[in-house]
């Protein structure tokens, strides 16, 4: 974690675009290395950290899948859910590095002193939105695949009517959509972390000059 109070005094004496350019060059590179991550096979599937689960309401059926020997369907649902978030997942990309070349420079000093994932939350505050945009019909087409998929959202509708399950639930491609944006995130905040913990590691001087007088 960063202190606000010696950060600033250190950054008096680097320049406010010595301060932009090192944020952007660390968020550009960490926020595309979590991309790259993910957007692959196994990028979700095989990452305990950010793997989908199968929604709580039909986990709660995968038992009885299982006892009746029809266990398949519901390891296809969960292989095609998380297939789904890691093609979407390259979509991010060009949004970040938009929102890297956006920054202003008061942007970037408060995200430079203000904790450990501050460019993350930035990032998820000017990109979520689109994000799940360009997410969604990723994932629709992915799950549209599977009859199951379709038949969960029918029964979703229905149950969430009923109070039996959450909204959030009631419908398989936003539960993903949603999940797949959580686990990038995620990654993106372990990426600002490490390079904050070890600037050398970024392998860009600009980056290790600023964020090495932070620490």
């Amino acid at each position: 974690m960063l202190c606000a109070g010696p950060a600033m005094g250190q950054l008096e004496r680097i320049t406010s675009r010595d301060a932009s350019a090192a944020l952007k060059a660390a968020l550009e590179k960490g926020s595309l290395a979590a991309v790259a991550t993910l957007g692959r096979v196994d990028g979700y599937f095989g990452d305990p950290r950010v793997k989908i689960p199968l929604p709580e309401s039909l986990a709660r059926a995968e038992s009885l899948l299982r006892r009746f020997g029809m266990g398949r369907y519901a390891d296809e649902l969960e292989l095609t859910i998380n297939r789904a978030a890691e093609a979407a997942v390259p979509e991010a990309k060009q949004l970040f590095v938009d929102a890297v070349r956006k920054m202003t420079v008061q942007d970037a000093k408060g995200i430079l002193t203000g904790g450990d994932t501050a460019g993350t939350q930035y990032f998820e505050r000017v990109t979520r939105e689109r994000l799940h945009g360009r997410f969604l019909p990723i994932v629709k087409n992915a799950t549209a695949k599977v009859g199951l998929a379709q038949r969960y959202n029918e029964y979703g509708q229905t149950a969430a009517s009923l109070g039996l399950i959450g909204q959030e639930q009631s419908n398989l491609d936003e539960y993903v959509t949603r999940k797949a944006l959580d686990g990038l995130f995620l990654m993106v905040a372990e990426e600002e972390k490490k390079i904050r913990a070890d600037p050398l590691s970024a392998g860009v001087s600009i980056v290790r000059k600023v964020f090495g007088a932070l620490k």
